[in-house]
């Protein structure tokens, strides 16, 4: 249908042509002139709706359209993450899918199951040999890469270097253990700190970072990567030391957060004004709480702590990628792939990380960091690609892939408030493992 209006458009404007007494082989020349100009749309829907990052994305598709006249990259914020792959997963079934869609990395496994994504390591053929490996990992499966990472982050520790030497502790040697933290928390409240303590928000996230740095699983079947996950881990012997870690800090009234489920920003503020020794977050958001901080403290930063008796493993990447959707011809899909690998190139992750606090995700954008002099100017930076770039590749530092996460999250963040409020451990996690598996196998039945 559209070839033939395309027809009838052209034999119209000819007609009209020779009736003003055009040639026709200037109405040809016009009409090639017009299919030249043509643009087309490349639609990128992303999830960050504050103005810092969306603008930051924005600008950065107006300088790929221009350097790219055939295609126009519109970048739109969408909402939420979840959000934002439930709009696209409505807009393919109507047949006007995006073409490029950012999605948390726990939502990897719900978006490959969703059918309208194309592995992007499929459309031709691009060096990922550049990219992070632990970064890389999350989002390769079966040899595969899925999708491109974009914005990522993993936890580390944040210290309150002024308390730490009023407590008498070593402000440069932060703990690396779960025992150390116990240890230095005593110290300073025989010290007189009534601050002593260790704060993080309550969030399904450290517990999957915790599994990983013991080198444990958190679902079966190779973490969900050998086959599709079909059982969760979240009563084992490593999920335990979680557990009785956190009720052991809460106990000793050590633990300090908001009260409330994921709240990455009440849980910040509480270190920022300097009611805890300790706090552990994202990488992300080191920019944001040395300057929320205002110098009422020195910072530092250390390694995210472990049971002493685990060997240290590494970190899970956290974060979002950049997926690519189906059913678009392939010089669209292939533009599309072009502009994220523009977007995570080594300048712009460069760009990126000191805006943000996110990982540049490129080897050669920490190579040209380092050059600067970035990490000398600033050592709490050093940390976290300290903690990256060491982690062992596996299983389990590759991080769990299941249909079910996002409920997994608050199933675990659900038995951790249980154990703070008193519950049993064993209780609290066979019920936790129960509820999740459930889950998962109600989910695994649409498959």
């Amino acid at each position: 249908m559209k070839r033939l209006v395309t027809t009838l458009m052209f034999c119209v404007l000819t007609a009209a042509a020779f009736a003003s007494g055009q040639s026709e082989e200037t109405a040809s020349a016009d009409k090639q002139m017009t299919a030249e100009n043509e643009v087309k749309e490349i639609q990128f829907w992303f999830a960050f709706g504050d103005a810092k990052r969306s603008g930051w994305i924005k600008d950065l598709a107006a300088e790929w359209n221009a350097a790219n006249p055939g295609y126009r990259v519109v970048a739109e914020a969408k909402g939420s993450y979840r959000e934002t792959l439930q709009a696209a997963v409505l807009a393919s079934r109507q047949g006007v899918a995006p073409h490029l869609v950012h999605v948390f990395e726990v939502g990897t496994q719900l978006a490959a199951d969703t059918g309208i994504f194309e592995p992007i390591g499929n459309v031709g053929k691009f060096d990922t040999s550049d990219y992070i490996e632990p970064v890389l990992n999350y989002y390769t499966i079966d040899g595969t890469v899925n999708s491109i990472p974009f914005n990522s982050s993993s936890p580390i520790l944040y210290t309150n270097k002024d308390m730490m030497k009023k407590a008498g502790l070593d402000p440069d040697n932060p703990p690396e253990t779960f025992e150390e933290i116990l240890a230095a928390c005593e110290q300073a409240r025989a010290a007189g700190i009534d601050e002593a303590g260790l704060g993080f928000c309550l969030h399904g996230w450290y517990f999957e970072q915790w599994m990983a740095e013991q080198g444990a699983p958190i679902v079966n079947n190779g973490n969900g990567r050998d086959g599709r996950a079909t059982e969760t881990m979240l009563n084992s012997d490593a999920a335990m030391n979680i557990y009785e870690f956190i009720k052991e800090l809460n106990d000793r009234g050590f633990y300090k957060y908001s009260g409330k489920f994921e709240d990455w920003d009440g849980s910040d503020a509480i270190f920022q004004e300097g009611k805890i020794m300790f706090h552990i977050t994202s990488t992300a958001d080191l920019g944001n709480i040395s300057t929320a901080i205002g110098g009422r403290f020195e910072m530092g930063t250390g390694r995210l702590p472990i049971p002493a008796d685990s060997r240290r493993n590494g970190v899970v990447i956290g974060g979002a990628s950049v997926w690519l959707t189906k059913g678009h011809p392939m010089d669209e899909m292939e533009a599309a792939r072009d502009f994220i690998l523009f977007l995570t190139n080594t300048e712009n992750m460069m760009d990126w990380h000191k805006m943000t606090g996110y990982y540049p995700v490129r080897k050669s954008s920490v190579d040209e960091l380092e050059k600067e002099g970035w990490f000398a100017d600033a050592p709490e930076r050093t940390i976290a690609f300290t903690q990256l770039l060491e982690t062992i590749p596996n299983q389990a530092t590759a991080g769990g892939v299941m249909g079910t996460f996002g409920d997994t999250r608050t199933i675990v963040e659900e038995a951790i408030q249980k154990i703070l409020n008193g519950g049993d451990v064993q209780a609290a996690a066979d019920e936790a493992r129960k509820l999740a598996d459930l889950k998962l196998a109600e989910y695994n039945k649409n498959f």
